[in-house]
């Protein structure tokens, strides 16, 4: 799954960004550069699914792919893919993650998740005193208080939550052995969970396959959770994981004084940060802010005679749509493209 992904992010990216836009990606970068790239080539899906990636781990997968004749990089770390990369990434699967929107946060789902049945199990069997599965003291303290606000110790959560759990993932479009893999992992009284060796052995197949096979499923599983009614219980598990505000931080920070009437300029000294930094800044508020408009900076016409040049062009690379347009600054055409094609 790991390679497939790779090949599916390669290809949207083929030929406009370094080999190393595609690592930043899947550790989720929080720059100004993976952040617009996310939006210019739709890569949402993928954003942080692995934050701990190693690049040699990453690297390695990049040698297999030019040994196999996928991929070729130049000395830049600028690739292209050749033909037989091209063919091997269309017979990819199509995958369901939501990284965008869970950036990692559908592990403190799970944790909570685990936790809960964990406790729930040991307060059936009678036993008081357990080794918590998670560590976590957050993650200790809002179990702790969900076990306690839903009166635990009557009996009547256990059957509330295993009625969820089987009718959530009796409905979810996915395969058993990914239904496994999130049953596999839970613990509960002398039933430890498996651990990702047991699992990927099971599945015959690397540990970072069964891992991504698991982010996969939960982002289904949470989504679903989401947008339906059927589940109270894992609805408040997952509560608060769902990322609302797509802005980085210091973005929406600038957002706030442009909204207060505040220039670029004046942003950039009371912000006292760089003016590229703030121009980064409404790059993201052209991406990711549907009522943002980009026409005090560009006029309509200025942003036609861009998608005319990218089309013309066949890329989003800057340099080649500048020396066409020499009139706009590489700040214009960075905002039309963010914001998207009318």
């Amino acid at each position: 799954m790991f390679h497939q992904i790779l090949l599916q992010i390669f290809q949207k990216l083929n030929t406009e960004r370094t080999i190393s836009a595609a690592y930043h990606v899947l550790r989720g970068k929080r720059s100004g550069q993976t952040i617009q790239d996310i939006g210019l080539f739709q890569l949402h899906q993928y954003f942080g699914l692995l934050p701990k990636l190693p690049r040699t781990t990453f690297d390695e997968a990049v040698t297999l792919f030019m040994q196999y004749s996928w991929l070729k990089v130049q000395d830049s770390g600028h690739f292209h893919m050749e033909k037989l990369g091209l063919q091997r990434a269309q017979q990819t699967p199509t995958f369901f993650f939501d990284g965008w929107h869970y950036r990692g946060n559908e592990h403190v789902f799970f944790a909570r998740l685990s936790l809960i049945v964990q406790s729930l199990s040991h307060q059936t069997a009678d036993v008081r005193s357990f080794s918590p599965i998670s560590r976590d003291p957050a993650i200790q303290t809002w179990v702790r208080s969900f076990l306690q606000d839903h009166h635990y110790l009557q009996g009547h959560l256990q059957q509330q939550l295993l009625d969820e759990c089987t009718s959530a993932l009796k409905n979810l479009p996915v395969s058993d052995g990914s239904k496994q893999l999130v049953l596999y992992r839970l613990s509960g009284y002398r039933l430890p969970g498996w651990t990702w060796q047991q699992l990927a052995n099971k599945r015959k197949e690397t540990v970072l396959d069964s891992q991504l096979a698991f982010i996969e499923t939960l982002h289904i599983l949470l989504n679903e959770v989401q947008q339906s009614n059927d589940y109270p219980m894992l609805k408040q598990v997952a509560q608060g994981l769902r990322v609302k505000i797509l802005l980085t931080d210091s973005a929406q920070q600038t957002a706030q004084l442009y909204e207060q009437g505040y220039s670029i300029e004046q942003i950039v000294k009371i912000r006292k940060l760089k003016q590229s930094t703030i121009e980064d800044h409404f790059v993201e508020l052209a991406m990711y802010e549907p009522n943002f408009s980009i026409g005090p900076f560009v006029s309509y016409k200025e942003a036609e005679k861009v998608w005319q040049a990218s089309k013309h062009f066949q890329t989003k690379k800057l340099k080649i749509l500048h020396e066409a347009l020499k009139e706009l600054s590489y700040f214009q055409l960075r905002l039309v493209l963010a914001k998207g094609e009318v």
